[in-house]
């Protein structure tokens, strides 16, 4: 069993669950949260509307383009394991073949906790804006969630 605890109300829920467990329990935590449905979904919408714009690939190619160059180094600085798999297997490879792999769902931004998420959609933010594309801005939740684990990764 997981559980995302986000608040002080989640925490207390969770205690209630632990005192009506039998003994004896393994508890084991980690730090962070994985990416939203709601970051995903950004993700492809971005990756729609960039390819609408630029009409010369496809929200998958484009995606494959940033989970390579972008998402990759990301999870290369937060993640020794995937470091070490992606340098032994991916990095040898060909550009070509890295962005079939990527296209193949190499697991890359799936792999990612909420921070390095958020690092890596402001990255295709900046990325796309510096090309002069439009994006639709974040929901105005979504944007509130994200500037919260901006600051406490500036924390």
């Amino acid at each position: 069993m997981a559980r995302v605890i986000r608040s002080p109300a989640d925490l207390a829920a969770l205690s209630t669950l632990f005192g009506e467990l039998k003994l004896p329990i393994t508890v084991s935590w980690v730090q962070g949260a994985d990416r939203t449905t709601q970051q995903n979904a950004l993700q492809w919408k971005w990756a729609t509307e960039a390819a609408m714009q630029l009409n010369d690939r496809l929200p998958a190619d484009l995606q494959a383009e940033w989970k390579l160059e972008i998402g990759v180094p990301i999870m290369r600085a937060v993640d020794d394991s995937f470091r070490e798999l992606y340098d032994a297997v991916i990095r040898p490879q060909s550009y070509e073949t890295k962005i079939k792999l990527m296209k193949q769902g190499y697991p890359v931004t799936s792999k990612m906790k909420v921070r390095p998420m958020v690092r890596y959609l402001d990255e295709v933010q900046r990325k796309c804006l510096s090309m002069g594309l439009h994006l639709t801005e974040p929901e105005d939740d979504l944007s509130k969630y994200h500037a919260r684990h901006r600051e406490m990764a500036d924390a």
